[in-house]
């Protein structure tokens, strides 16, 4: 039963572990005991043996130990034991039999306790062993530790999840030590037709769920009307009463200040001073919160200045969500007597609050801004920039495509010190058994494909290569929808990089085929240049890479409801997960090609047809000595000096045409580079510096303000910027750029740029293509 081995000793608390020989247990024949409090351990019991169960096949018994079999032993702690409210004790002993001991003093200890346990068992079909003696004391560092599951259309996969699979989530949660969620019960009535129970029902179970795993139940209320309509207000603060009345459990009201709802404080507090008046006579231990969100200036200070007079016991404190004043800020301001919860976006990759570094605009385009998105190393590092400030967290998440950043920031607000490895390790060893540390090095390499230039990105098809070896070693993981949202990811990635390689091409190749020859007419050039490009559909780009993909978003669909697509799964929206969508969108300009060979078509003159074709042929190779930047994109912007703040989440992506624009990719992404260095330019050469973007655009070249000649604002047109010969003498340029940002503008509307050149000797250069036409 047993075997001698070097394992690790897990101690929390003492600077470096130790290691010494102790026996690997075998579990496959355990009786599960309670001692001390038979109902405070009813729910973690039923836990564990169901999850072991799950996992191996294998269903441990309840109740005294017998002869011969070994035992786990839920206790309640004593009061020497040291066991913190929400901690746990656990300690192995090897003896004839195996005995491992989880002391708790509340079924919430219990449960993050069995979570651990479960996190360090070895498994697999019809065994299961652990092989690290344990002996630990933990708690909490952090007091909210949670993520919002809200039960609402927008939604990638919540929406579509019944009761059980809900509860299923809820538990796994708190296997890494989450300790609430959050429900959004009443915004987005927009209607679907795969929500298994009504938003009223279900905003009744979950509360339900959470009362039996003893999580706190958040909810999030915005008021997106406004505040001073009277009928409103009142028709609200009834609808708030019904659903507290509704609830079996409910620990906090969530109200954002801001995304959604433009009310004025001075508005919204005596709301919620309303709801104080009604929330305790359902739930008297509940407390009302609320965010700053798109407060600045007067909003900000005159919530503070009202809090600090009125100090409510009813307010539990406040919530920072994107858009809100920052954390030191409203931690500095904030009376100590209030909490202060983060509530960080970990769902989204593009236009939001932390977006992806340094991306590469194909997965912009294509996975979108809710796509399956592992992003260990990027969020440990928000983690310590930002937990110092707070209480905790309660994350902003659509769906389960979110999954291992979840388990990342649970574990994390549980203990700040552990390594982001161990993390992943145990999320692998909890979900999908051994194997734990390959996979672990799988989820770091799903990060890296996401970093740099995807052309260039070598660990993209080593990251497949691993993934696939991973699938052909444990076909048993083939229906676990964890598995086959990193597999996906793998195979997704790969294929991605494949049709940008060969798409790139073609379009090069498209692009020779437009350039001027003795005897053809320009629409003989186009036509030869669409059939180079439609080989992309008559040639196929590795499409058995394809068929997998689509074949793991059918089965994620199955397994999890996670809704790839808005026609074949009922996503609400293109932006909302709908990888499968956008999974062949062009990877060059393709779309714009075509739709600029109609206009060229209809050109009076047959110079003026051959001279538009040949700016279209030239557009990023404008010749010899003559440089292209793609401004916003990481992998075609040689030029671009990005400042020290902008750690590459500078680019902003577009969404326009619901994802489906024909634009020029280059004007898909655009951003604000600090400047443009150039090197070895002919000191005898004259330049012209030439941009495409929207708005207004002030440059200076080597710090000399610079007069255009060509001058346009709106959007995807030219500005053209002569260069004084003198600045170009010792062969080197700097190009930067006066802000002209403009105060209380969306930044939707603020200017852009997407693209530069610096030309050399324009004007031989057109009178040489002349020649050529």
């Amino acid at each position: 039963m047993f075997k001698r081995a070097l394992v690790l000793v897990l101690i929390v608390g003492v600077g470096f572990p130790v290691v010494r020989a102790a026996a690997q247990m075998d579990l496959s024949k355990v009786r599960v005991v309670t001692a001390g409090d038979e109902e405070l351990f009813e729910v973690p019991c039923v836990v564990l043996i169901e999850e072991v169960a799950k996992r191996t096949g294998i269903t441990w018994s309840k109740g005294e130990q017998v002869g011969g079999e070994g035992a786990i032993t839920l206790r309640k702690a004593a009061v020497g034991d040291g066991v913190a409210a929400e901690g746990f004790k656990i300690s192995t002993e090897v003896g004839a039999t195996p005995r491992i001991t989880v002391s708790a003093a509340s079924r919430r200890g219990a449960l993050f306790g069995v979570g651990y346990l479960l996190r360090k068992l070895d498994w697999g079909p019809r065994k299961v062993s652990l092989t690290q003696a344990i002996a630990v004391t933990e708690a909490p560092q952090y007091a909210i530790r949670g993520h919002q599951l809200g039960y609402r259309a927008q939604a990638n996969s919540y929406d579509a999840w019944d009761e059980k699979t809900y509860d299923q989530y809820i538990r796994e949660l708190t296997f890494f030590g989450a300790n609430c969620i959050e429900n959004i019960p009443f915004q987005d009535a927009r209607p679907t037709p795969i929500m298994p129970l009504s938003r009223e029902e279900m905003n009744r179970r979950l509360s339900a769920i959470c009362d039996k795993y003893d999580v706190d139940y958040w909810v999030w209320t915005p008021a997106d009307f406004d505040l001073k309509d009277a009928e409103k207000r009142a028709a609200a603060v009834r609808f708030h009463e019904q659903f507290y009345q509704d609830c079996p459990r409910l620990d906090a009201i969530f109200f954002p200040g801001g995304d959604p709802g433009d009310n004025h404080p001075r508005e919204v507090m005596p709301f919620l001073e309303d709801l104080s008046k009604i929330l305790p006579k359902y739930h008297p231990n509940a407390k009302i919160w609320m965010s700053l969100q798109g407060f600045e200036g007067e909003k900000t200070d005159y919530f503070f200045d009202w809090l600090d007079e009125h100090k409510p016991d009813w307010l539990g404190g406040l919530v920072a969500g994107p858009s809100s004043p920052p954390l030191p800020e409203m931690r500095a301001r904030l009376d100590k007597r209030y909490k202060l919860r983060d509530y960080p976006d970990i769902t989204h990759i593009v236009r939001a609050q932390y977006e992806a570094l340094n991306l590469d605009q194909v997965f912009a385009l294509t996975a979108g801004r809710e796509p399956i998105n592992p992003r260990p190393e990027f969020y440990a590092e928000v983690f310590a920039a930002t937990a110092p400030s707070t209480d905790g967290f309660l994350s902003y998440s659509d769906g389960c495509h979110d999954d291992l950043n979840k388990a990342l920031w649970s574990g994390l607000s549980w203990n700040p010190r552990q390594e982001t490895r161990a993390i992943l390790v145990d999320y692998a060893r909890c979900f999908f058994g051994s194997a734990a540390e390959r996979v672990a090095d799988g989820i770091f390499a799903l990060e890296k494909n996401w970093a740099g230039s995807l052309r260039t990105n070598e660990v993209v098809p080593a990251t497949l290569k691993l993934w696939q070896d991973l699938e052909a070693a444990h076909p048993e993981l083939k229906d676990n929808w964890r598995w086959q949202m990193l597999v996906v990811r793998a195979y997704y990635d790969a294929y991605q990089r494949e049709r940008l390689i060969r798409e790139t091409a073609l379009e090069q190749e498209a692009c020779e085929a437009i350039e001027p020859k003795e005897g053809r007419p320009p629409t003989e050039a186009m036509r030869a240049a669409l059939k180079v490009l439609e080989r992309v559909e008559t040639e196929p780009t590795r499409p058995e890479l394809r068929d997998r993909i689509i074949e793991l978003f059918d089965h994620l669909y199955t397994s999890i409801k996670f809704q790839s697509s808005v026609e074949k799964y009922h996503a609400i929206h293109p932006q909302r997960g709908c990888m499968l969508d956008f999974l062949d969108y062009p990877l060059n300009n393709r779309f714009w090609l075509e739709d600029e060979f109609h206009k060229v078509a209809t050109l009076p003159t047959l110079e003026a047809r051959w001279a538009r074709l040949e700016q279209l042929r030239t557009w990023e190779n404008p010749g010899p000595g003559s440089y292209y930047d793609d401004i916003g994109h990481v992998g075609r912007s040689p030029h671009v000096v990005r400042s020290p703040e902008q750690r590459g989440d500078d680019a902003t992506f577009w969404w326009w045409d619901n994802g489906m624009s024909r634009l020029r990719l280059s004007w898909l992404v655009t951003s604000a580079p600090n400047s443009l260095e150039y090197d070895h330019l002919d000191p005898n050469a004259s330049y012209l510096l030439r941009f495409c973007g929207f708005g207004e655009l002030k440059p200076r070249a080597d710090e000399q303000a610079l007069t255009a000649t060509v001058y346009h604002t709106e959007a995807h047109t030219m500005k053209e910027f002569p260069v004084p010969p003198e600045l170009i003498k010792d062969g080197k340029l700097t190009v930067t750029f006066d802000n002209v940002q403009q105060p209380g503008v969306n930044w939707r509307n603020q200017p852009r740029l997407a693209e530069a050149w610096l030309l050399k000797n324009p004007a031989k250069d057109e009178e040489e293509k002349g020649r050529r036409r």
